[in-house]
């Protein structure tokens, strides 16, 4: 500072002819003025500069504590407990466990491997967590159950089996009158897989079957309701009659209707049903028996009069046998070919009796 002052004061003196600065001119400042001045500037540069240092400093230096904060507190949001937030600012930055609550554990593993040793605290923590959040896992479970329970709601209502088996075979019968016939017959089966005793799917399937040529299948069906329940005389005349078209089936037919025939003691039709299949089968006394039970329900019958006219000649009861057809022949109401054949046995017991 004093070599300043100096080349200041040569200067002035320079300048004048009396060595002195003039008034105008350039002179020397105090040197306490100027020192006061600049010491001042350094000092305050100098000030800021160690300011600015320490900021730096105190920036590089400061702890990752609040991002781990940040992180960790988006981590527990799907976790009930909070118990993981107090044990996490001691963590490593918090991307990591997101992945370990989604899913798989392996993360976990990989970050005991990357942290000191507070993180093995923070990996329990998270594997605990993760077993909680898997127990919401058993959800999809209830809902299985709850669909098993709601396949009989229907439209927001509940049905009941009986309805439901009712709703399968109108099913059925719309589609038969669509003209879809192998979709109908599928909706009967599966309403009979529903109820087996339901009589109105048996029959109209056991038709279906026929008009389809499929005998057997048919009467697989009626043996199977007649299993069920006895008490059907139709389904056991109808399964007797296709087991009349197999080769030496009278056999199979005559069980199949004595088996129903307590059901059946008033009905007319089956007892001469089954009158006609025991004089098949040349059981000719109990043949008759049958046609006169079945004539009590029915005495204007000719054909049953002509049945039992056949059965009683056949078991050598000749007087009998041309009453009946007598009366058979004066009920005037058989076909051209059956009056044919009524009058020739007439003839021949005529014949037979005046011998």
């Amino acid at each position: 500072m004093s070599l300043i002052n100096k080349m200041l004061q040569d200067l002035d003196a320079r300048g004048t002819p009396d060595g002195r600065g003039d008034a105008a001119g350039i002179r020397s400042v105090p040197e306490r003025e100027r020192g006061v001045s600049r010491a001042l500037v350094f000092g305050g540069a100098a000030g800021l500069t160690a300011a600015a240092i320490a900021l730096g400093w105190v920036y590089l230096k400061r702890p990752a504590v609040p991002p781990v904060l940040v992180s960790v507190a988006s981590t527990p949001v799907p976790v009930s407990a909070p118990a993981p937030v107090v044990i996490a600012p001691a963590t490593a930055p918090a991307p990591a466990p997101v992945p370990v609550v989604a899913a798989e554990p392996e993360p976990v593993f990989q970050a005991e491997e990357a942290t000191p040793a507070p993180a093995k605290l923070r990996a329990a923590d998270m594997r605990r967590i993760t077993q909680q959040a898997a127990k919401p896992a058993a959800a999809p479970v209830v809902k299985t159950a709850a669909s098993a329970v709601s396949e009989r709601i229907i439209d927001g209502k509940q049905v009941t089996p009986q309805q439901r088996v009712e709703n399968e075979y109108r099913r059925a019968l719309a589609q038969l009158q669509d003209g879809r016939v192998s979709d109908a017959m599928l909706a009967l089966q599966q309403t009979l897989q529903l109820d087996p005793r339901h009589q109105g799917a048996r029959e109209t399937l056991v038709r279906l079957l026929l008009e389809a040529q499929r005998p057997d299948e048919a009467a697989r069906q009626l043996q199977l309701s007649l299993a069920l329940d006895p008490k059907q005389p139709a389904q056991a005349m109808m399964l007797a009659r296709l087991q009349l078209d197999k080769a030496n089936g009278g056999a199979a037919a005559l069980d199949t209707l004595m088996r129903s025939l307590p059901y059946a003691a008033d009905n007319g039709e089956y007892q001469a049903f089954l009158a006609g299949v025991l004089q098949r089968e040349q059981r000719y006394r109990e043949a008759a028996e049958h046609y006169q039970l079945a004539l009590q329900a029915a005495p204007d019958n000719s054909v049953w009069w002509m049945g039992l006219g056949i059965a009683l000649q056949a078991d050598n009861h000749p007087a009998q046998a041309r009453q009946a057809f007598e009366r058979a022949k004066g009920l005037q109401t058989l076909s051209p070919q059956l009056q044919a054949f009524v009058e020739r046995k007439l003839v021949q017991l005529t014949a037979s009796a005046a011998k």
